[in-house]
């Protein structure tokens, strides 16, 4: 390789700085779009996971109300079968034990209106566990925290 002559230097620095500067402004642009798009991501997620929630709770009432008044072997018979066809259509979200999860979000959580919509499906099955109401209700309000926080704050004694 041959060293490169003054005038191919000079010219390198001027591309240099005319990269900067435009980069300088295109990383603006840059950041503003990117800015919207984890903006319109994040509110994407919300509304599916408010939507979610919100169906599975429906989910629940629908059991709960179908197996009202009937014997235990029918209700251990309908959440089988709704798992079976429920599975073969939307997947494996919906086995018996999801589905009983669900059953037990609605007798949980009676009132459909009161859910939170900043609250997952996981931390909702964590609020579940904990039998002590108001104990429940003080970790419902704490609903900033993440998950994690919050499994290790709800199992203590």
């Amino acid at each position: 390789m041959s060293p490169k002559n003054k005038k191919d230097i000079d010219i390198g620095k001027a591309r240099e700085v005319e990269a900067y500067t435009r980069s300088e402004a295109e990383n603006t642009v840059y950041d503003g779009i990117r800015t919207v798009l984890v903006t319109a991501r994040q509110k994407a997620y919300a509304a599916v996971n408010s939507a979610m929630v919100e169906a599975y709770w429906d989910v629940g009432r629908q059991i709960m109300e179908a197996q009202e008044g009937q014997r235990a072997e029918y209700g251990a018979g309908l959440i089988k079968y709704l798992a079976k066809r429920l599975t073969a259509e939307f997947g494996k979200g919906f086995t018996e034990t999801n589905l009983r999860y669900m059953r037990q979000f609605y007798f949980t959580f009676p009132i459909g209106r009161t859910l939170c919509d900043q609250l997952s499906w996981s931390h909702y099955r964590l609020l579940m566990r904990i039998d002590n109401v108001p104990r429940r209700e003080f970790y419902l309000k704490m609903r900033q925290w993440s998950y994690r926080v919050s499994e290790v704050l709800a199992t203590k004694d």
